[in-house]
């Protein structure tokens, strides 16, 4: 039986050498179909080949061939050796784009930052008409939109980027900080490369979400191999911007730690609190027609009232007043229950806060 299978991986391995491309997509089987959504039969060269099986934010091996004949444990995901690493179209299927969920008639924000949001993006549709028959290409061979919205949480920033993809008839590609960084050594920046690539093999836009510590300055004095792998995420970042050809749009709170070398690679936009006008635009939104109001409803007092509150703080006491009233069989919303609404989100908030 040892003969006949080493016969069989000298053959395999033989029929190796006829393979294009390297990466070949398998069928899943039932039992696979539950947990995976792609399975790959990787070319690795001299060292024969490997199977993947990927899902969403994940991958394993779940086989190798090997030339030496050589036995390897069975690893999980997230520990894999550097030398079974999946080639990047590997580990890019762990991201994928969706279509944007919402569009600028949305987005309520000042007038100022409205005409920032909308000009950045202009720079795609012209972008053959300065870059080719202006000669600019020359200069900048891969123009590229890369834009960092900061300011409060709650105050659109997220709404803003699923704009832009719309407003570009492309999807978005939703990432987090907490996605890219690893506990395993070497995987944030091999994260940061499958980001951009999936981005690029999806002509999205790319939106990386609570990136503060992706734009923070780079650590100079480095004693832990945990402050390494911050400064090779960041390096890494840095190498995927200039090569970014689209749109990429960072999403952050904080401003105050960022590196230098972002100011000229990033246009800055900051997303204030909104101020009464904006507020009252944002309570018009979210009251759609639907909604069984009273006639005491007054988006002006509720304006005044709420004067501490971003969107998404409107949006919730909204639906907490709605939930509340179909609980208790209201045939309408009323002007108290939304100004108590708005009272349990300031008692909860500050209680979350003292704590």
């Amino acid at each position: 039986m040892e003969d006949q299978a080493q016969l069989e991986q000298e053959s395999l391995l033989a029929a190796l050498q006829y393979f294009r491309p390297i990466l070949m997509e398998l069928q899943l089987d039932q039992e696979e179909e539950a947990t995976y959504t792609h399975k790959f039969f990787v070319r690795m060269g001299e060292r024969g080949a490997i199977v993947y099986r990927v899902s969403a934010g994940r991958y394993e091996v779940s086989g190798d061939i090997i030339p030496d004949n050589s036995r390897r444990e069975k690893e999980t995901a997230g520990q894999q050796g550097t030398g079974d690493d999946p080639p990047i179209e590997v580990r890019a299927l762990q991201y994928r784009a969706q279509p944007a969920l919402f569009t600028f008639d949305q987005l309520v924000v000042p007038d100022a930052l409205m005409e920032d949001l909308l000009s950045t993006v202009e720079v795609i549709r012209v972008e053959r008409k300065v870059f080719d028959e202006w000669g600019l290409r020359k200069i900048e061979p891969f123009p590229h939109t890369a834009l960092n919205f900061h300011g409060p949480p709650g105050t659109g920033k997220t709404l803003a980027a699923h704009a832009i993809a719309h407003h570009l008839k492309r999807p978005i590609l939703v990432a987090s900080y907490a996605e890219i960084e690893s506990k395993f050594h070497g995987e944030g920046p091999k994260n940061i490369k499958a980001i951009f690539h999936a981005a690029e093999r999806d002509h999205a836009v790319l939106f990386i979400d609570e990136a503060d510590s992706l734009l923070s300055k780079r650590l100079t004095e480095v004693t832990q191999g945990s402050e390494q792998a911050i400064n090779s995420m960041r390096s890494q970042l840095f190498i995927c911007l200039q090569e970014f050809r689209s749109v990429v749009i960072f999403a952050t709170n904080l401003v105050e730690n960022y590196d230098k070398a972002f100011e000229t690679r990033v246009r800055h936009l900051r997303f204030p609190m909104p101020d009464a006008q904006c507020r009252r635009g944002i309570w018009r939104k979210h009251l759609v027609p639907q909604l069984p109001l009273a006639e005491d409803v007054s988006i002006d007092q509720l304006a005044t009232y709420a004067n501490d509150f971003c969107g998404r703080d409107i949006k919730n006491a909204i639906i907490d007043a709605a939930v509340r009233a179909a609980r208790y069989r209201k045939s309408q919303i009323e002007l108290q229950d939304l100004v108590e609404a708005i009272d349990r989100l300031r008692a909860a908030r500050i209680t979350v806060t003292s704590h």
